[in-house]
């Protein structure tokens, strides 16, 4: 029997019903909780993702200023940006859009960012506070994840749960959430990478595989033991002469083989990306509840 489709678009809209609800609050009481989205360039794909934040924005009454600067715009005038909105009291969230042309440094410009408006969660000081269990901001892929197995009724508590891939943007937050002692944790984790030797023998033993390496068909259906829970966090572009663009987008994950032995899956697209995007909604919504409680600390 084929697998259960997890429809990350249905759970997104879930989660942007409830802010809504919580945004509405806050404007009531005064504060419009608001986004600054920095896009530097023209990047299609990135372009194409603000303006999709923008629309999710504007679904539940947040207030997005979205700012859009020349290829050629200088480390300088970037900084002095992001200083700007970060003592901007109309801003609770800035994101920056990645990557950045080249000549800006990404580590740079993420570390000017208040950490209390860092809605990204990429910030030094939010790794930090996720390493050490304390309350701060999530990076927004990992804790659509938590949030899209919770939403399908999935225990993560006591499963054993493999991770295909380490970066610091998913891979290895994800294995940090997955294992502390919280809410959404108390997994058994293992992180694979690309010097992991016999990965098809460690992947089958998880109960939940989560694929994040950026390359497709990591996953295949003989790596995935029966009745496994399949999370699929790659996009890739792969030529299609029979699509209008000449492209269609797919996981990390052998889709059409895995669902034949897998017990959920995520499709590609609409899986976990809407759950990235209603995450960074979360945060942004999160930093205006604590602007309207007292000083900006994370």
């Amino acid at each position: 029997m084929s697998a259960e489709i997890i429809d990350g678009k249905a759970i997104a809209a879930d989660l942007r019903h409830q802010l809504e609800k919580e945004v509405r609050v806050l404007s009531d009481g005064g504060i419009r909780p608001g986004l600054a989205v920095v896009l530097v360039g023209e990047d299609p794909a990135s372009m194409s993702y603000v303006t999709a934040k923008e629309r999710d924005c504007e679904k539940v009454g947040i207030y997005s200023r979205d700012i859009r600067l020349p290829v050629d715009t200088s480390r300088e005038t970037l900084l002095k940006l992001i200083s700007d909105l970060n003592s901007d009291e109309d801003i609770h969230g800035i994101l920056v859009q990645l990557p950045l042309p080249e000549g800006l440094d990404e580590e740079e410009v993420i570390r000017h960012i208040d950490p209390a408006k860092d809605v990204d969660g990429f910030h030094p000081e939010s790794i930090g506070r996720l390493v050490l269990n304390l309350d701060g901001f999530l990076p927004c892929t990992p804790h659509g994840v938590i949030k899209m197995l919770e939403a399908s009724n999935i225990a993560i508590e006591g499963a054993e749960v493999v991770i295909v891939g380490r970066s610091r943007i998913v891979g290895a937050p994800l294995a940090n959430l997955m294992f502390r002692k919280a809410p959404g944790g108390n997994a058994t984790v293992t992180v694979c990478h690309t010097r992991t030797k016999n990965l098809a023998d460690v992947v089958r033993r998880a109960d939940i595989v989560i694929a994040a390496a950026g390359r497709p068909n990591t996953v295949t259906a003989d790596m995935v033991k029966d009745g496994a829970v399949v999370i699929d966090v790659g996009v890739n572009r792969v030529d299609d002469s029979s699509r209008p663009r000449g492209y269609r987008l797919v996981g990390d994950v052998d889709f059409d083989q895995v669902k034949e032995v897998a017990r959920a899956i995520t499709p590609v697209p609409g899986g976990v990306g809407p759950l990235t995007r209603a995450m960074l909604l979360w945060n942004t919504v999160e930093s205006a509840k604590r602007f309207q409680e007292g000083p900006r600390t994370v």
